[in-house]
């Protein structure tokens, strides 16, 4: 039977310390910590230098962490339930510490510590948490749900308990290696992590004072029915090979590139975007260079979102723009075969271990209403995080950051325009503007990529560098947070080739939403001082 969450209270008694120990708050004192459902697995000082890990998947080289102040490790496993197996790291400085702690979550679904996330923000004084929300998966198999198989309460863990009790646990361990609590708290992180982010903000609005959530998979039960959708027109032959993207994106930029004053291959809002597919229609046989009638009407599809028999949508489409590239529709949508890219991988997860228990389950099995009403029914109080009541959160004085990429081909840009669309409906647009910002990037694909500006210190490009930088996503809550003041403009950069050390490329303002960076007309428009936010 499940155990409801636990409420870690930090005094001597739960403890099981001394207060001299407490008081002299030694890294590996925190070896004794009794908390509940909890066993210590690691309390050690960590000196200042290189850190080096086991790798995190078979064949892969270590985890090499480079230069590290000192700081103290803290492992431990919590089982709120006896089904649960959740691992949790603590990172602490030995020195410095800036009396903030910085959670991060994870990607897809989860199953490993984000050292990588951790790394840059104890470099820059802060405690840093992070969890496999109480499974292992391997990189290799990162679209692997089997986990859940028979194991609701493992589901929960990764649905949202896991990250709550990462958080009481991190507030536990550092009120008792500091002496004092955290001066602020703030959780950070994309796509999964966007949804765990958002999961926070409505169901434990106590927990962070700041919080940022990147392309958000909130509504997990409907973004995992593309696959199932499509099918029908993928066995007759509307497969889109990887080849083809280039005239696609070609077709798309020479429609609606210069709509926006620039002609610079990203397209400042796609939703002004008319591209029609029928204008790449093959008319002198098959080639790379254009689509069969099949092809057009999936590309259709794709744009559009799935819908149901009766023609009602279930999900935003993707929407035009940045079809190709290393993070593009090759990887996301299109995979080396039918079936086989990342979208459908994880919807298969979804249905298969999740929703259906069937491991042999496929997408053909189930029309597509009754696996999204079969979805919704067994697992969206558990994973969807679309609660657009955030009147606790507000309360309390919370501050909610969201930014998602306009040519995202994981999670549709609309579905985060939406959520952010039903908080102002619910809220009342002003009072929404004393807590929340959304900055939607042009050009910018899943997180991070595409042909656009897309480094603005967001927790997947973090370095140390732009972390300190006064136009970093991450330093805007944290002014909001901690000084009260609003963030306004954020300047996005691109580097050639996205690579920080081949210099930059161009750079953009965000804007707030609705507002949108429109050249003045004059200057470089490599260049955001001649760019100013408007609103449509």
């Amino acid at each position: 039977m499940s155990r409801r969450p636990v409420t870690f209270v930090v005094v001597v008694a739960l403890l099981g310390i001394s207060g001299q120990a407490l008081a002299q708050g030694t890294c590996e004192s925190l070896a004794a910590l009794k908390l509940p459902n909890t066993t210590i697995t690691l309390a050690q000082t960590v000196a200042a230098g290189a850190l080096v890990l086991p790798p995190g998947a078979p064949g892969a080289p270590p985890m090499d962490f480079g230069s590290l102040p000192a700081f103290c490790r803290l492992a431990a496993t919590v089982k709120p339930t006896k089904d649960s197996d959740i691992r949790i790291e603590v990172w602490m400085p030995a020195s410095g510490w800036s009396g903030r702690l910085r959670s991060v979550g994870n990607g897809g679904f989860a199953g490993a510590i984000g050292y990588g996330a951790m790394s840059p923000r104890l470099q820059l004084g802060d405690a840093a948490a992070s969890t496999d929300t109480g499974h292992p998966i391997s990189q290799e198999r990162r679209v692997d749900a089997s986990w859940a198989l028979g194991h609701p309460e493992k589901m929960t863990d990764f649905g949202f308990r896991a990250v709550h009790e990462m958080t009481q646990l991190a507030k536990a361990v550092i009120k008792a290696f500091y002496g004092t609590d955290p001066r602020y708290s703030y959780f950070e992180s994309c796509s999964n992590g966007g949804r765990q982010a958002l999961m926070e903000a409505q169901r434990y609005p106590q927990d962070y004072d700041g919080i940022l959530a990147g392309a958000p998979a909130n509504f997990w039960t409907h973004a995992g029915i593309w696959a199932n959708a499509l099918a029908p027109a993928l066995d007759r032959g509307g497969y889109i090979p990887a080849t083809k993207l280039p005239a696609i994106a070609r077709a798309v930029n020479a429609a609606c590139d210069a709509a926006d004053g620039v002609a610079d291959g990203i397209l400042n809002d796609p939703r002004t975007c008319h591209f029609d597919p029928a204008t790449l229609l093959c008319t002198n046989g098959d080639s790379s260079q254009c689509l069969t009638q099949p092809q057009v009407s999936v590309l259709k599809a794709l744009y559009a979102g799935p819908h149901d028999a009766k023609g009602r949508a279930f999900y935003p489409g993707v929407l035009p723009g940045a079809e190709e590239g290393p993070g593009g529709w090759g990887l996301w949508i299109i995979g080396p075969a039918p079936g086989k890219g990342l979208i459908p991988e994880f919807g298969r997860g979804l249905f298969s271990d999740m929703v259906y228990a069937n491991p042999d389950w496929d997408f053909k099995d189930t029309p597509v209403d009754e696996a999204v009403e079969a979805a919704d029914a067994k697992t969206a109080k558990v994973l969807n995080a679309t609660d657009s009541n955030l009147t606790a959160f507000k309360a309390r004085g919370g501050k909610l950051i969201l930014y998602h990429g306009w040519n995202d081909p994981a999670l549709s840009a609309l579905n985060t325009v939406n959520y952010y669309s039903s908080v102002e409906r619910r809220m009342g647009t002003r009072e929404t503007a004393t807590f929340m910002r959304l900055y939607m990037v042009p050009g910018m694909q899943h997180c991070a990529g595409g042909p656009g500006p897309n480094n603005f210190g967001q927790p997947i490009n973090e370095s140390v560098e732009h972390a300190i930088s006064r136009n970093n996503i991450e330093v805007a809550l944290q002014q909001w947070v901690e000084k009260g003041v609003p963030p306004s403009s954020i300047i996005a950069t691109k580097y050639v080739d996205d690579d920080p050390k081949k210099g930059v490329k161009m750079t953009r303002p965000l804007c707030p939403y609705p507002q949108a960076a429109m050249w003045m007309g004059k200057g470089s428009t490599d260049d955001a001082a001649n760019f100013v936010c408007k609103a449509p």
